[in-house]
This record gives C-alpha cells, structure tokens and sequence, in this order.
C-alpha cells in the first residue's frame, strides 16, 4: 500500500488538476489524440522514471517479462512532434508518405512509427474498456498479461 501512495503523492506533485479535468473529458466522449497522448506522456516524465513508477503499482509484478526502454518515450515524443496539427487529431489519416515523413522528421523508421501507432491503437482500446466496465480498473488489471500488451509497446 506505501507504493501505491508514494505513486499518487508523485501524480499529485506533477499533474495539473485542470489538465486532468479535461483529459478526463475527453476520455469520456472518446476524444483522446496524440497531442493529449504527449502531454500525458510529459506528465509522467516528470514523474520519474516509467520503469520504476511500475514497479510501485500493485499486481504489475505480472508482467515481469515487459521490459520498459525509457528512452522509447523520447522516440515516442519524436514521432509525435514530427506530425502536423491535423495528423495529431487523426492518426488515421497516416499514409505510406506521411509516415515517411514523420520517420526522417523524428529520426526514426517507418516501422518504428508504424509500432507506435499500434500501441496508441492499443492504449484507446484499453481505456475504452477502463470506461466502458463496471468495476473499471480492477477487471482491467485482472485482464491484462503478455498477449494483451503484445501490441502495447513501452
């Protein structure tokens, strides 16, 4: 329990209520883009490490074989910033130039680019059912092992 308490005192550190209220929002009418993507991902950034942060949260001892590369968040933050405005709100949108482009922009590959789109695909489809269950995060939780997250990349 002194884990997860050390992770909320960090969240409440680090996070903006307002930012959080509209996230919220947004998560609710489904409206989570790349850009509320990054803002999140430089949240938990000045939260610390990912790596460690996992490692507080209780019934993440689970997935004992996801390794966490935190360096892939700046990739990650690479990609999106490469996007324009219009790519950000709508990811789908991405075709085979547009990700070429995103790749030399962020100073990565095409596959890699590719991967990360599968995670944000990934990350949508499990908040979707956080918000969509009864009993939200537990079932969450309890559902989620190596073959859910093969698509998740950290």
């Amino acid at each position: 329990m002194g884990d997860i308490l050390s992770v909320i005192e960090k969240a409440e550190e680090s996070f903006d209520l307002e930012q959080a209220e509209k996230l919220e929002k947004q998560m609710r009418k489904n409206e989570f883009d790349l850009d509320d993507y990054l803002a999140q991902l430089r949240q938990m950034k000045k939260m610390g490490s990912f790596s460690s942060l996992l490692k507080m949260i209780p019934g993440m001892n689970k997935l004992k074989d996801v390794k966490v590369d935190d360096k892939e968040f700046e990739r990650i933050e690479a990609i999106i910033c490469s996007m324009t405005k219009k790519e950000k709100r709508n990811y789908r949108i991405l075709n085979g130039s547009r990700r070429q482009r995103i790749a030399k922009g962020s100073g990565t590959s095409v596959q890699e680019v590719n991967k990360f789109i599968k995670s944000f695909e990934a990350t949508q489809k499990m908040m979707k059912q956080l918000k969509n269950n009864k009993g939200g995060m537990k079932k969450l939780m309890n559902g989620i092992d190596e073959n859910t997250l093969k698509n998740f990349k950290f």
